[in-house]
């Protein structure tokens, strides 16, 4: 169940649980969460006085362990000091609180976080080229690295057996296809699912596991811009935030390489390259063995595959969502049908050449 919380409703809970007179609300778009923009009329100590306050869905909501262990990752990698939102803990010292909201003819319990708000812009309004997504991925790679440190009793939740978005889970989209009423692009998605089964699925033992963030999409990476002080006149960007730990599970290292190619490429101008500037600053760090850099391409279809099914999906259960909903869609269908008929060799060349330009 989607949260649909009025203003009111969000100004209460934050005063409730929190202890904070709110100045400032302004609701914000999410998937199948709801998100609130709240600035306070005081602050919170090293926290300052603007954050987002997040309500979960329904199901979301039911796992409260894995919710809590979300949560306490985002506070560890704050507290490595990689920019992430950092948890605010309740009035009575909860990381998050599950509260029973009245809709009036029926009543719903959501998982209730506040967070610190994080400055910039997301990655999809700048077209600022490659270095930005080399230097996201740099950052993206030291981050998973820290999730491997990060220690907590309900760390084993993310083993998440079925979950949709886990990419070893791509066959799972068979049973979405209903939704795409178009028989030509079924058929893609069907060969995607395919070609997963038969070259990559055989292979997962053999690739190194970690904990996945599941979701660099170009609304959950911020920048901003940076005063240079060498003399140097070309704008300089920094991530400023990463958002969304909503997806995380156990997976592999190239899981979130091919995720993250995926969304840089559904804004760029210029598509194709992407893979390799991703694949660039991911193995300044960590270097893909032959078997996974192998299972990129197809890894990369069954996220636009993911993605696209999912998009349809999403949009019989809520019309009204379809303009968020349906964000990858506007340009995603033409990408996948690129990847697919140019094919994984002429793919793998382009953004072998470009990574060795970095």
């Amino acid at each position: 169940t989607k949260p649909a919380l009025n203003e009111s409703q969000a100004i209460t809970l934050v005063e409730k649980l929190y202890g904070l007179q709110v100045s400032q609300v302004k609701p914000l778009p999410s998937y199948d969460d709801q998100n609130f923009y709240i600035q306070t009329t005081s602050g919170v100590t090293d926290a300052g006085n603007e954050f987002i306050l997040k309500i979960l869905n329904g199901e979301s909501s039911k796992e409260r362990e894995l919710t809590e262990a979300q949560t306490y990752v985002m506070k560890f990698l704050h507290d490595e000091g990689l920019p992430t939102q950092n948890p605010i803990f309740t009035k009575s010292g909860d990381i998050m609180s599950l509260e029973a909201i009245d809709y009036g003819d029926v009543v719903h319990t959501h998982a209730v976080r506040l967070l610190t708000y994080l400055p910039g812009t997301p990655i999809q309004h700048w077209k600022n080229g490659s270095h930005s997504i080399v230097s996201c991925n740099i950052l993206m790679k030291s981050m998973l690295y820290s999730f491997q440190k990060f220690q907590h009793p309900y760390k084993e939740y993310f083993n998440r057996g079925k979950f949709l978005w886990n990419l070893s889970n791509t066959p799972m989209l068979k049973k979405y296809l209903y939704a795409v009423a178009e028989k030509n692009l079924r058929e893609r998605i069907e060969g995607v699912i395919n070609q997963f089964e038969i070259s990559v699925q055989p292979n997962l033992n053999m690739f190194r596991k970690c904990i996945n963030h599941g979701d660099f999409n170009d609304y959950n990476i911020l920048l901003q811009k940076t005063n240079t002080s060498d003399g140097n006149t070309k704008e300089q960007y920094k991530v400023s935030g990463i958002l969304d730990f909503g997806d995380m599970s156990y997976g592999y290292y190239v899981f979130d390489v091919a995720i993250t190619i995926m969304y840089m490429m559904i804004e760029s101008k210029d598509p194709l390259p992407v893979g390799g500037y991703v694949l660039a600053g991911f193995e300044s760090i960590i270097p893909l063995t032959q078997i996974e850099k192998e299972a990129v391409y197809t890894l990369v279809c069954c996220r636009f595959a993911q993605s696209l099914v999912m998009a349809r999906y999403s949009v019989l259960l809520c019309p009204a969502n379809e303009e968020y909903l349906m964000i990858t869609a506007k340009t995603g269908w033409k990408h996948l049908t690129t990847l697919l008929d140019m094919g994984k060799e002429a793919i793998q060349k382009i953004w072998n050449e470009t990574a060795r330009g970095y």
